[in-house]
């Protein structure tokens, strides 16, 4: 690919640039070169047809050289008549044999370079034209002459930016340090994707696509960076034609990878334009890529479809490409989203980065190198990255809520599921028993009236015990058949007068005491009878938990549409496995309890569509909390 339209994709792919200052220039003098000072003059004149970078061809010919100073013209290729340009250098004063000049940029595709009549450097045959040259130097070349011919198909010809002459191990810092900050940021690119792509396989398919996607565009500009930076062609210059695929294979799965990447985030556009660009890119860039195998494997003999797809029709694809994205983007921004914000955020740096460099790249008419367009793709990725993530983070936040949401749905499950497997065994159970039970009763009454008073002892203590099992068997059909008959309007003031007149006596047994504030307006809907059951069997508990002294308050008030009926004792209280286990079935803190009060308790208030909740912590106390819909006339 040649120079501009390389430049004009590197530009619109890649992304990143600020306008670059010329580096300062020390005029060289006749003394002695104990630090690096630069060289502002040599002297040029056109090659022909026959040198072909032959020193005998030049050497002689002194009348035909052009001076050339600080305000040198600019050479062309396609003003040469053989498309190759020499540049005679003199050497400055050298004190030291451990010296050098190096050469910032030398334009050509093909370099050839003299000390004298002695060839001291040569590349060629790859499609670059931007060349750092460091070359030893001794005392010896003081005043010496160095000639430097370049030829180029296409392009800019001769010596640009600065030529230094200096000791050896400073210049050969800068040389070395040329395009390799380069090399280490499109490193760590391509080991970042190839790192993320390695966690792949963990994804399943969570977000498979967009992950592969974002790997594939990281390793595909990491790649461009590499192979466009002047270290490779400093130092590896015979793997030039190689770079040169390597970029436009990057470039071209980087393209289809950047355009699925942009329809996840945005969408699919009106009229599904991007998912219809990225169709289109996915097989333009399996045709090129197919043009630029078959161009590579014959040589170049095949080379007219990879020229019009890759080196002429991209440039004009790109720009219209990521026009259409920066368009979407923006857009999408504008709809308050935050993941189209933050793409545009990055995208719209690395655009404007770009444009401000591409602009710079023609005022210098080719001449600049471009440099930032790798720098303003951080930026890009980031944001790529940071919308990534965020999308990890929000489903990683609805995985938790959906792990709560599975656990108290799987613990309300099993709850159901015993409460129908109980209440189905309690209805079958209940009745079949209670009709013996019954009958058994009488006859134990009638032996009160004959037998002698030693066995009405026992016969007493039989009595009361069927009335034990056949209020265990009440308990067991109220948790089968919570319907109820009679549905009414309480008034809770009337329905704890009544409650309060059962159990204020067997509280002050207790010890305890029971105080009440609850206003005489608030109503409910439901049973009266399974009402007091419901509050006689929690504040029995209270009772009891009180261990002959202490306070059982209970208060009510209406919120918002609500009736909220609180029982707080400062009795013993439970410990948190308790509380979690409390109206399951057979559960008891007492040594005499069956179990069964408090689950017909939940059953009543769940079958008046009331909710009912406790807290307790050991030694302190616990508060049940009971809530009903409001009532009103």
């Amino acid at each position: 690919m040649k120079n501009v339209p390389k430049a004009i994709i590197i530009l619109w792919i890649s992304m990143l640039n600020i306008l670059c200052l010329p580096h300062d220039f020390v005029s060289a003098t006749a003394g002695e070169v104990d630090r690096p000072v630069s060289i502002t003059g040599w002297e040029v004149k056109w090659g022909n047809v026959h040198d072909q970078g032959f020193i005998s061809e030049v050497q002689g010919s002194e009348e035909i050289w052009e001076k050339q100073g600080a305000e040198k013209l600019e050479y062309s290729s396609a003003e040469a008549p053989s498309g190759s340009l020499w540049t005679r250098v003199t050497i400055p004063t050298i004190s030291e044999d451990s010296s050098a000049i190096r050469f910032e940029n030398i334009k050509g595709n093909h370099i050839v370079i003299y000390l004298e009549d002695r060839k001291v450097y040569e590349n060629y045959h790859y499609n670059y034209d931007n060349n750092a040259v460091l070359l030893p130097l001794s005392s010896e070349n003081s005043g010496g002459k160095l000639y430097v011919w370049t030829e180029n198909e296409k392009g800019r010809l001769g010596i640009y930016g600065t030529v230094q002459v200096g000791p050896y191990a400073t210049l050969q810092e800068k040389y070395i340090h040329n395009g390799l900050l380069d090399v280490i940021l499109g490193a760590t690119f391509v080991f970042t994707a190839l790192t993320m792509l390695s966690c792949t396989f963990f994804l399943g398919k969570f977000h498979k696509g967009l992950w592969i996607s974002l790997c594939i565009v990281m390793g595909s500009i990491g790649t461009m960076i590499i192979t466009y930076s002047q270290f490779l062609y400093t130092f590896y210059q015979v793997y030039g034609d190689l770079y040169s695929v390597l970029f436009d294979l990057a470039m071209l799965m980087g393209m289809p990878a950047l355009c699925y990447f942009f329809e996840q985030i945005i969408g699919p556009g009106r009229y599904g334009i991007f998912t219809k660009l990225r169709k289109f890119q996915v097989i333009y860039s399996i045709v090129a890529v197919a043009a630029l195998m078959i161009d590579f494997i014959s040589g170049g003999q095949w080379d007219m479809l990879y020229s019009l797809l890759v080196q002429n029709v991209i440039g004009f694809i790109l720009v219209v490409l990521l026009s259409i994205l920066m368009i979407g983007t923006i857009s999408k921004a504008l709809q308050r989203s935050r993941e189209a914000l933050l793409l545009a955020t990055g995208f719209g740096t690395f655009a404007l980065i770009s444009v401000a460099e591409l602009l710079w790249y023609y005022q210098r008419h080719g001449t600049y190198h471009l440099i930032w367009w790798k720098w303003s793709m951080v930026a890009f990725i980031i944001s790529l990255i940071a919308i990534l993530g965020s999308r990890f983070a929000e489903k990683h936040t609805k995985v938790l809520e959906y792990s709560k949401e599975l656990e108290l749905f799987n613990n309300e499950l099993q709850r159901s599921e015993k409460m129908e497997i109980i209440s189905e065994l309690a209805a079958s159970v209940a009745h079949e028993v209670r009709n013996p039970l019954q009958v058994t009763r009488g006859f134990l009454q009638l032996m009160t009236e004959q037998e002698d008073n030693k066995n009405k002892g026992y016969v007493r203590i039989a009595l009361e015990e069927l009335d034990r099992a056949s209020g265990i068997i009440t308990d067991f059909l109220t948790f089968a058949k919570p319907e109820f008959d009679h549905i009414i309007s309480l008034n809770i003031a009337d329905e704890f007068n009544h409650i309060e007149g059962i159990l204020v006596p067997m509280a002050n047994l207790e010890g305890g005491k029971i105080m009440t504030d609850i206003p005489p307006d608030l109503w409910i809907r439901g049973n009266s009878s399974k009402f007091k059951q419901a509050f006689i069997n929690i504040i029995k508990n209270s009772i009891e938990a009180l261990q002959g002294q202490g306070q059982i308050d209970i208060w009510a008030y209406a919120q918002d549409g609500v009736i909220k009926i609180h029982v707080r004792d400062n009795g013993e209280g439970m410990d948190e496995e308790a509380l979690v286990r409390l109206g399951e079935p057979y559960f008891s803190n007492k040594i005499k309890g069956t179990g069964l009060g408090m689950m017909v308790t939940f059953r009543i208030v769940e079958a008046m569509q009331g909710q009912i909740s406790f807290t307790s912590t050991k030694g302190v106390g616990t508060e049940a909390v009971v809530s009903f819909a409001a009532f009103v006339e």
